[in-house]
């Protein structure tokens, strides 16, 4: 049987990696994976009832994962419909290459943490194209922006779906990750962005023409606001809301969730049905990323029955007497993450490492949370942000190969330093 799960588990992972040239979306890799190592674990398991409970137990920390995710999208896509982004994007303006590249990384940083990557990365890719008329530039920043958002997402309980993941298992506390990665996070974000605004030194931002006739926002700058800083405000209160009740965060972003919702229902309350109905809630539920949600689903799943047949557990066993350093094991799961996604990566770290040898805010998972965090941007298909700006700017993988790889390694291995420093002088 253990060979039968680890043979499906590599074959739905390989067909995970290779989604673009197969043209198979890994969402349906990922739940036939689930559903074949789910029946080939029924089969050979005798007693039924334990087999229920190892299911029940997957399916409660698969569902709060996905809730919380699931009202985190929808409260970004109600202040996107508000052109709520507006607020911060339309200040950005400089007259220097480099000047941008910095104000730009930084920006996409922090918003990034508030946020989640993938979102932060569309937004500011998009802020790009009213920003700069030359196409090489355009992709330039959109692999800094890349870089930027999955550094950010990384120092962050809501910055990113691993860290999301690692902070609901309890891996990791809101305060931890911030105190233990802030500073990697930054390094591996301030390497790239010195090195590639060095280049762009003396260089002037060449803006495209604009059309001055254009359409009426759809939003007032009362309604921007208000969405804007409300959907920021319960994004950054989930942590707070966790510590003080102690209730899972998803109840958070649910409450939160319901509080938006009323409050958009007041605000356009006078407005007919046609004028509003793309800034209503129920219509933003219909814009979130489904795809992703069912690939989170059907992965988590997948990686809880090796979790209950100890295989992850051998793994670990297997890495610590091969390999020997823990630090090195993370760091290689980090490079890893450049090549096949980091979800199920860090799903099956959780799984290999338990919480009675590694307790909350161990040095093993602050320290996965920055490695596979920050080792998607190495490839461009390495992380959701990554593929979104690829998607967008019609980035040619071999072009960011080329240009952005060694700006991504470079950060990636100066974080790690500084990590690695800051946990031996604090510990």
């Amino acid at each position: 049987m253990l060979t039968t799960l680890i043979v499906i588990f590599v074959l739905a992972y390989v067909a995970i990696a290779l989604e673009h040239p197969l043209k198979i979306d890994k969402s349906a890799s990922a739940l036939i994976a689930a559903g074949l190592l789910w029946t080939v674990y029924a089969v050979s398991m005798p007693d039924t009832q334990l087999l229920g409970e190892q299911l029940g137990e997957s399916l409660m920390t698969t569902a709060q994962i996905v809730f919380f995710l699931m009202g985190a999208m929808t409260i970004v896509e109600v202040v996107d419909a508000h052109d709520g982004f507006e607020v911060i994007t339309s200040r950005i303006r400089t007259a220097r290459l480099s000047s941008l590249m910095w104000l730009v990384g930084f920006v996409t940083f922090f918003l990034s943490s508030i946020l989640d990557n993938l979102t932060t990365a569309i937004v500011m890719v998009s802020l790009m194209r009213k920003l700069l008329d030359q196409r090489e530039d355009r992709m330039l920043f959109a692999g800094v922006i890349v870089i930027a958002s999955n550094a950010g997402g990384a120092w962050s309980p809501i910055g990113d779906v691993t860290t999301t993941m690692l902070w609901i298992g309890g891996q990791i506390t809101a305060l931890g990750i911030i105190e233990g990665v802030l500073l990697p996070a930054l390094a591996s974000l301030l390497v790239p962005l010195a090195i590639s605004a060095y280049f762009l030194r003396g260089r002037e931002v060449v803006a495209p023409q604009r059309i001055e006739s254009e359409a009426a926002l759809p939003t007032t700058d009362f309604e921007r606001n208000v969405m804007f800083f409300m959907g920021l405000g319960i994004l950054v209160a989930v942590p707070a809301f966790k510590t003080l009740t102690h209730l899972p965060p998803f109840m958070g972003i649910m409450f939160g969730l319901g509080i938006l919702w009323l409050v958009g229902d007041l605000v356009h309350r006078h407005k007919p049905d046609e004028a509003k109905q793309h800034l209503t809630l129920v219509n933003a539920l219909t814009r979130i990323d489904m795809p992703s949600l069912v690939f989170f689903i059907g992965i988590l799943l997948s990686v809880a029955t090796l979790e209950h047949t100890h295989i992850l557990s051998d793994l670990a066993k297997w890495l610590d007497q091969t390999v020997g350093r823990l630090d090195v094991i993370v760091m290689i799961i980090g490079l890893v993450s450049a090549i096949v996604d980091n979800v199920p990566l860090v799903a099956a770290s959780m799984g290999m490492y338990s919480l009675a040898d590694y307790p909350t805010d161990h040095f093993l998972w602050e320290f996965m949370a920055y490695c596979a965090g920050t080792g998607g941007s190495m490839l461009i298909i390495g992380s959701a942000a990554g593929i979104a700006a690829m998607g967008l700017e019609k980035i040619p993988f071999f072009w960011y190969f080329k240009k952005i790889s060694g700006l991504a390694l470079a950060g990636y291995l100066a974080g790690a330093g500084v990590y690695l420093l800051q946990s031996q002088l604090l510990h």
